[in-house]
């Protein structure tokens, strides 16, 4: 609410109150020459008793209904300003509430992705297609997939809505009509790490250097570390490079909180367009089916293990154990073939050897032997502060090559 609007309604409270203070002056005066005339009396008593008896009752009524609309209306705004004050960190929030979910209608979805256009389509999920929408000005990501109206569904997508955090997307409201249930999400314009990291069918748009790819593994575990210290914990189970998208200023989001919890409440997801990535998925998961903060620090490491080779990992599902994936580790960095060799001078021999430590103990087996994500975000702030002083006062590029291997194994 603008501040003219409010002016404007006390304006008008306060132009009622006056209407109501003339009346009964008027009526005032009226009976107070009325008794001097007939009785010349000037007793205070009578005179109230006589405005009572004498003035309107219906048009009091209007009176006191409307100045209590006009009051309520100021209070109503007052409420609304104070719930928005200090909060908001998207533009979705400023349009669509300071906070929760909003629910959409199909045909401001339908219109917002031009008649869900192929040619809207940005990626596909667990949860279906991902569509980019223009709602009000803001651009949106929208994902779409078949499914009937579902209570258990409203219930989730209000509490997923509630959870904000600078290194999360942020999930605006839903959709539930014609067969479809709809997710509205913050647009991220940079898109996943995945476009900048590795050839996935497109032309690499950026070099990302080491102390980008800190700074971006730093934000995707503290938006992770977020979510593990909810209570209780939210569990991501589907984290994955694809699910960490980067902004204008390649400020990390992590995508898809909640949403695994989401689909196995409202029943199993429909078929994915994409094959089903498990090379992130913790093997002592998939055993056991049991996900713990744990396994979402698997998958962390995955991601780690990407951003230094530059690589997609698929190759780790044919290690085979984890004393396969130590060795491949070690060979490769023996001959100096397995850091990203975009990345050369522009990190430290430290740098680099304490992120390829880290990557190694968040995928150690068994889980118990892996850090918290709390921890993980110390070690990685610690890493990029190091390497951000070292490389500005020393310039970048003080060590080229990894060629000893065998020290992250003693």
């Amino acid at each position: 609410m603008s501040v003219a609007t409010i002016i404007g309604g006390a304006a008008g409270a306060i132009a009622i109150l006056t209407i109501v203070m003339g009346l009964v002056w008027f009526c005032k005066c009226k009976n107070i020459s009325n008794r001097n005339s007939e009785t010349g009396s000037s007793d205070p008593s009578t005179l109230g008793k006589t405005y009572y008896l004498h003035f309107p009752i219906e048009i009091l009524n209007n009176v006191v209904l409307n100045l209590k609309m006009s009051t309520d209306y100021i209070s109503n705004i007052a409420v609304e300003l104070t719930r928005g004050a200090g909060t908001s960190s998207s533009p979705g929030q400023h349009l669509f509430g300071p906070q929760g979910a909003r629910l959409f209608t199909f045909e401001e979805l339908y219109e917002a992705t031009k008649q869900f256009s192929e040619s809207n389509i940005i990626g596909y999920g667990s949860f279906g297609a991902v569509y980019m929408g223009l709602l009000r000005d803001t651009v949106v990501a929208i994902k779409r997939r078949l499914g009937p109206p579902r209570q258990e569904f409203v219930t989730e997508v209000i509490h997923l809505s509630e959870i904000r955090h600078r290194n999360l997307v942020t999930l605006l409201g839903y959709c539930q009509e014609n067969g479809f249930q709809m997710l509205v999400f913050d647009y991220v314009p940079n898109g996943s790490v995945c476009n900048h990291l590795y050839d996935i069918g497109q032309v690499i748009s950026s070099k990302l250097e080491f102390k980008q790819r800190l700074s971006i593994a730093l934000g995707a575990a503290k938006g992770l570390c977020h979510l593990h210290d909810l209570r209780p914990p939210l569990i991501h189970k589907n984290f994955k490079t694809a699910n960490v998208l980067v902004d204008e200023n390649f400020i990390a989001k992590v995508s898809d909180s909640g949403v695994s919890k989401l689909l196995e409440r409202i029943e199993e997801a429909g078929p994915s367009r994409l094959p089903n990535v498990d090379v992130f998925r913790d093997p002592e998961a998939e055993e056991s089916g049991v996900f713990t903060e744990k396994s979402d620090v698997y998958s962390f490491g995955v991601f780690l293990l990407e951003l230094v080779t530059g690589e997609a990992a698929f190759h780790i599902l044919t290690l085979g154990s984890y004393e396969a994936l130590i060795q491949w580790v070690r060979t490769r960095l023996s001959s100096n073939d397995f850091v990203d060799r975009r990345l050369v001078g522009t990190f430290t021999t430290d740098g680099i050897r304490d992120l390829i430590r880290l990557t190694l103990q968040c995928m150690s087996l068994p889980g118990e032997r892996r850090p918290k994500m709390d921890m993980i975000v110390i070690e990685l702030d610690r890493i990029h502060e190091k390497e951000m002083e070292r490389t500005t006062f020393m310039g970048e590029g003080s060590a080229a090559t990894v060629t000893l291997g065998s020290e992250l194994f003693t």
